[in-house]
């Protein structure tokens, strides 16, 4: 289960060109409910490994990517699908919930028989 953390340098590689869909995680050091989602990122992470990808980026390090994308509120989590606008939810979620806000099931990976 791989998080990778983006910059500014490459958010565009990882994030906006990647063939496959990407969770990204807008965070930041300073907020509590940040640190109560990060372990619902990485049990998201854990379960679509291979289908897609999870990036988290620190909008204090990183300021001009939230900025790019409007980010005005912590944690905020985009769902980026290849070739289509961003959707985003704004505050903490369960995993669950954050599946079903993104329709991840459609994702999911397929479990050998």
């Amino acid at each position: 289960m791989a998080i990778t953390d983006a910059t500014e340098a490459t958010f565009e590689a990882l994030v906006l060109k990647n063939e496959r869909p990407v969770v990204v995680d807008f965070w930041a050091t300073w907020c509590p409910p940040c640190k109560m989602l990060s372990p619902e990122i990485e049990k998201l992470a854990a379960k679509y490994e291979g289908t897609i990808d999870v990036v988290k980026v620190d909008v204090d390090a990183q300021p001009g990517i939230s900025q790019a994308f409007g980010i005005m509120s912590m944690p905020t989590i985009a769902f980026f699908r290849p070739g289509q606008q961003p959707t985003g939810v704004v505050g903490f979620m369960p995993m669950e919930k954050l599946e079903q806000q993104f329709g991840l099931a459609a994702y999911a990976p397929t479990k050998p028989a």
